[in-house]
């Protein structure tokens, strides 16, 4: 595979990620996490298997004239990364203090009931509902939906347990996988993480050009406070302690803080998801609906300004932990 920027991010463990949230639909917002990030130096951006975001997120990407690979991500099973909260809004007691809606980090909540694009997943509204009134739905995707268009890579959650599942997802896939530059498995930890993670391996047969093995550490929370990526981090380094061909990613809790943290730990690159997307959430609020955020000079200013020190403290970070890892990544 030749040597593009995100190849050399990934060897070098200087890969940003940047997640839009698996089931997170709202179009402006996505277009414009896509632009601002992608401006930012992103060397890949997440987003949801839908057809709609897609388009919209390749559109982001080439208005700020850079080229990070777009990725989708689909799941082999039920995963909190994709679903939806939702209430029948006629029941809720208009005395109630409707802490769901403090908690929500996308304002999806209202007195008329969830916003489903603006939803992805992360559950915080579920606990402190008082009256227990708030479910989640699965929200599902057809990964047949996205063969004819313009993606770069995939990614597939799933538990390690779950590798009947995954199996026959992979034999499905298997007529797109070839168009792919890179495959991705995301996954929380396991007691019998290892075992289940090289029966994937033996699944993934042709192996793709590039695997990336994806550490969940702590779903979607490193909007919460630093010390979440702590869990991030002993994933990962339980993972590269296996010594699997491909590269290891960290996710899950990530946060300003996770370099800082990293020290000399060998992993390829870092996947940021509701930090980096609360750190200009405000910002994209000034927005008029449907807006482009390159027609408004002075909000994308102040978005770069926040978001360029964040993606440059991965890129200026140390090679020093490469050295002697060269054929840990096994390609």
């Amino acid at each position: 595979m030749p040597e593009t920027a995100p190849v050399n991010a990934l060897r070098s463990g200087q890969w940003f990620k940047l997640i839009c949230g698996a089931s997170y639909q709202h179009l402006p917002t996505v277009r414009n996490l896509c632009f601002i990030y992608a401006k930012a130096g992103a060397d890949c951006i997440d987003v949801a298997a839908d057809p709609s975001v897609v388009r919209v997120a390749r559109e982001g990407i080439e208005a700020a004239g850079a080229s990070p690979w777009l990725m989708v991500s689909i799941s082999n099973g039920e995963d909190l990364h994709f679903r939806k909260a939702e209430f029948d809004a006629q029941w809720c007691p208009p005395s109630c203090s409707a802490p769901c809606q403090r908690v929500c980090p996308t304002e999806a909540i209202t007195w008329e009931g969830v916003i489903t694009d603006r939803c992805y997943g992360c559950g915080r509204c579920l606990p402190v509902c008082p009256w227990g009134m708030i479910r989640t739905r699965e929200q599902r995707y057809d990964w047949r939906d996205l063969v004819d268009l313009p993606i770069d890579a995939l990614e597939i959650h799933t538990s390690s347990d779950r590798v009947a599942e995954f199996a026959q997802l992979w034999q499905e896939l298997s007529p797109w996988l070839g168009q792919l530059k890179l495959v991705a498995v995301s996954f929380p930890d396991h007691p019998h993480l290892e075992r289940n993670l090289r029966a994937l391996l033996g699944v993934m047969q042709p192996p793709p050009p590039l695997l990336l093995w994806q550490t969940d550490g702590r779903p979607m929370s490193g909007d919460i406070g630093a010390g979440t990526t702590h869990q991030a981090i002993r994933l990962g380094q339980k993972v590269l302690d296996m010594h699997l061909p491909g590269f290891v990613q960290l996710a899950g809790g990530t946060n300003a803080a996770t370099v800082t943290y990293l020290q000399d730990l060998p992993i390829s690159g870092v996947a940021y998801g509701s930090y980096a997307r609360a750190l200009v959430s405000d910002l994209l609020d000034r927005l008029p609906p449907g807006a482009k955020i390159e027609d408004f000079p002075v909000i994308l200013e102040q978005a770069l300004t926040r978001v360029a020190p964040f993606v440059n403290s991965l890129k200026q970070r140390s090679l020093q932990a490469y050295v002697g890892h060269s054929t840990q990544t096994g390609h």
